[in-house]
């Protein structure tokens, strides 16, 4: 069990060996067989040294707070594929939500005598509950996500020129949070390495424009929202590999 669990987080992971591989290595593998959904909750008349219970394919586990409900993929409705948004990543979860989950665990301590057949239609059918509403959940976020990422994408690119960019600006003109911005970027490169890396593309095509074949690198620097042309020239030969003005006698041949 795993005692790191947020509150308010579920966590939704695959089971085995192939699943342990697909989590390291990033590849797409082979249905894992079984899926586990980790939470936190107070479930009420639980025992103190936890329970241990297993209907089949589908079992539940309770151990210092956390509850972990484990199912057959191949009995879930919704696929495999669908799910992996989901997978090893803290998930928001509703607190309606955990206190169902927690009351539907009770209900399964408290009954002495159960058919197994029943229960494992039972915990089947919260399992689905929860991770169908997990992932709606997610999708909803990373759809929100990728809509305030295309606005600040947006807003980067319509103001290269100016010299003063900044996240702060950037933020303060998408009306959220330097945090939030900063969570919008978080594939290593952040955002001023956005800016840089969008300065530059521009830059190239500036450089690489037949018609502008006479305008100076100073001109081209100040264009792209370089502070002066050394500064330009020195970033530009780091990161592409060549000067400006060997980039330009190149692509103009």
């Amino acid at each position: 069990m795993d005692a790191d669990v947020a509150a308010g987080h579920l966590v939704v992971r695959a089971s085995g060996a192939a699943a342990a591989l697909m989590a390291i290595e990033g590849r797409s593998r082979p249905d894992p067989p079984q899926l586990q959904i980790l939470l936190r909750a107070s479930v009420p008349r639980l025992p103190e040294q936890g329970i241990a219970l297993s209907f089949g394919e589908c079992s539940v586990r309770v151990r210092g707070g956390v509850v972990l409900i484990a199912v057959a993929t191949g009995k879930l409705s919704v696929g495999f594929t669908e799910l992996k948004p989901l997978l090893f990543q803290p998930v928001p979860l509703e607190r309606g939500l955990q206190a169902l989950v927690a009351s539907s665990v009770a209900h399964l301590i408290g009954v002495p005598a159960l058919d197994p057949h029943g229960a494992r239609a039972y915990v089947l059918g919260l399992a689905e509950l929860v991770l169908r509403s997990a992932l709606r959940t997610e999708l909803d976020r990373a759809d929100a996500l990728a809509t305030r990422r295309r606005a600040a994408v947006e807003y980067i690119r319509s103001h290269l020129a100016d010299p003063g960019l900044s996240a702060d600006r950037i933020a303060e003109a998408l009306f959220i949070s330097r945090r939030r911005l900063y969570q919008l970027f978080d594939d290593g490169e952040g955002v001023s390495g956005r800016i840089r890396a969008m300065r530059l593309e521009r830059a190239k095509e500036l450089l690489g424009d037949p018609v502008l074949g006479a305008r100076g690198i100073g001109e081209i620097s100040r264009q792209c929202g370089f502070a002066n042309a050394a500064h330009f020239s020195r970033t530009f030969r780091k990161v592409v590999g060549e000067a400006p003005s060997d980039y330009r006698e190149r692509v103009l041949g």
